[in-house]
């Protein structure tokens, strides 16, 4: 089997910038076509631009697929084996899930009783109140926990964390389907999706009740749609262009045809909005998808020889893009919210007409009472994610989280040495990335950023926006002005584009198919070396990944770097 192409080459869509097959190399590295307009029917016409607007994908689509379903059957199983343990709510499970079950039960999140934790493990729910619950998050990604445990029962373990489970193994599955399509290659999609299968981050976080993992898969998937988006809009251009030119001789319209309703970008609004009705920092994924589309856009209207291709790409494209994406990103988000405006004990639900009402001076009195709570409730979770200081021995900060230097200790105990064994065991759950996925990947962003500003990668560029919309926004937190306490598992949310990132760069090892045999050779060797070393790891550190009971040497022997603070609960 020959290896694919390269992740990136120089340049976009096309050969190396400078080659005479190019024209002229915009800032965006998208080429344009050389002043004299094609000649020839529609469809000769079409067939001339496409090359330049949309990459071909190498290989089979049966065989992409059969790939892509293998390597998820793979994730599924590491993400659903032994579930149920450890059997007892974990970190932050104790407030998701023990909500979930309250929606489940109150149709809004309710009061539980202080020390509630070992009897609702035990299936005792008498802790919970009627009470409205003060939280900070919006109410989907508790729902979705809701779905697991309403088919398996509240009582049972695994229905806590099924819904995880499952949004972690659809995530496997997008990123080898998107690495496909946006590295033109089966193997680099395929590898993307094998190394976020085997990276103990996505893992941890998949096997937890936590909300975490649905923002990152919702963001992946709104991602997804924004690449079908930008092929779909270029086909549309490529072919409304030719359609012009044939009948014309020329472009008449400066600023080019229009496209027409954009489906895929409603979709990506759609699960924008769904993301954000898990935690807010979805809305980043929002400004810098639009930017993305806007950016795709202005980039396509100059290759085909659109004159006011700014103007054209920003005004006429990115309006449109905005009315796609914004508006029903909001009303899906404020959907997510359906339960609490159902409700009348959920928490603020009643702030208008009981608080505000009665206050010296009364605030919005021109909204609904329904909308004024509702807004009031925002204005205080605000102030929450912005003042949030509480000292935390795993908080971190973000400069650190490339490299996994201070993981966020999930679950420990001593549990009993197991029969015909001897020694102190432990059970732990540490959220920490697998090695050779970050540290390759910290390595690997550099290379992406050199393409992306050198050769004006689009590939490149679209990593990078996964980074900048999902790891950039949380330094903001870490400003000299602001002490908010986070931590690195929010990496979950930005691991996908690690991957791609580790694989573009890895394609670039491996060189391109012209290349010479003793290349191309050492390139395989590197690349195999690479995936090998992750699988290892992944075995290797897999029971504190799971909670598995392991001999305190060995769990002692996975402590690469010391903290003498904490030695049991940190990496570092």
């Amino acid at each position: 089997m020959s290896a694919p192409p390269p992740a990136a080459a120089p340049g976009v869509d096309e050969p190396p910038p400078g080659s005479p097959a190019t024209g002229r190399t915009g800032a965006t590295g998208t080429a344009t076509l050389d002043a004299e307009q094609p000649h020839g029917s529609a469809a000769e016409i079409r067939d001339a631009l496409l090359p330049r607007l949309v990459r071909s994908v190498e290989g089979s689509r049966a065989v992409g697929w059969t790939v892509a379903l293998v390597i998820t059957a793979f994730a599924a199983v590491l993400r659903l084996v032994n579930l149920d343990r450890p059997a007892r709510l974990i970190f932050d499970e104790t407030y998701y899930v023990k909500q979930a079950y309250s929606m489940l039960v109150l149709g809004y999140e309710g009061d539980w009783a202080d020390d509630s934790d070992p009897a609702f493990a035990r299936g005792d729910f008498s802790g919970l109140t009627t009470n409205g619950d003060y939280v900070v998050h919006p109410p989907l990604g508790k729902w979705l926990i809701a779905i697991g445990m309403k088919l398996l029962g509240p009582e049972s373990i695994v229905g806590w964390r099924l819904s995880a489970a499952i949004a972690g193994t659809i995530s496997v599955l997008l990123v080898i389907r998107i690495g496909r399509r946006l590295l033109g290659s089966t193997l680099l999609g395929a590898t993307a999706g094998l190394l976020l299968a085997v990276d103990g981050m996505h893992l941890v976080l998949s096997r937890t009740g936590l909300l975490d993992i649905f923002v990152s898969t919702f963001v992946l998937a709104a991602f997804g749609t924004l690449l079908l988006d930008r092929d779909r809009t270029r086909r549309i251009l490529a072919a409304r262009t030719a359609e012009a030119i044939a009948r014309d001789g020329t472009l008449k319209d400066p600023w080019g045809p229009r496209l027409g309703v954009r489906w895929w970008l409603v979709a990506t609004g759609v699960l924008l909005g769904l993301a954000c009705g898990v935690k807010w920092s979805g809305i980043y994924a929002v400004a810098v998808f639009g930017i993305a589309a806007v950016a795709w856009s202005i980039a396509a209207r100059r290759t085909v020889g659109v004159r006011l291709w700014v103007g054209a790409g920003a005004v006429r494209d990115g309006i449109s893009s905005a009315l796609a994406m914004v508006p029903i990103a909001v009303v899906t988000y404020v959907a997510c919210w359906t339960s609490w405006f159902a409700s009348t004990n959920a928490y603020n639900r009643q702030w208008a007409v009981e608080v505000n009402a009665v206050a010296a001076e009364p605030q919005r009195t021109w909204l609904p009472d329904t909308l004024n709570s509702w807004w009031e409730y925002h204005l205080q979770a605000w102030h929450f994610h912005t003042t949030l200081e509480s000292e935390h021995s795993y908080s971190s900060h973000p400069i650190g989280w490339l490299l996994q230097m201070r993981p966020t200790s999930f679950a420990w105990q001593d549990v009993d040495t197991p029969a015909g064994a001897s020694g102190r065991w432990v059970e732990a759950v540490l959220a920490l990335g697998n090695p050779v996925v970050w540290w390759g990947g910290a390595a690997a962003l550099l290379v992406v950023i050199w393409f992306a500003v050198r050769h004006r990668d689009w590939r490149a560029w679209a990593i990078l926006a996964g980074y900048v919309a999902m790891y950039l926004p949380w330094f903001s937190y870490s400003l000299p002005f602001s002490n908010r306490t986070i931590f690195t598992f929010y990496t979950v949310a930005f691991v996908p584009y690690v991957v791609l990132a580790l694989a573009y760069a890895l394609g670039l090892v491996l060189g391109p198919p012209g290349a010479s045999v003793q290349r191309r050779r050492t390139g395989s060797w590197v690349f195999a070396g690479v995936v090998a070393a992750a699988l290892l790891l992944a075995a290797f550190f897999w029971p504190i990944w799971t909670g598995t009971p392991i001999p305190y040497d060995y769990w002692y022997a996975h402590m690469w770097f010391h903290n003498n603070e904490s030695l049991h609960v940190g990496w570092i």
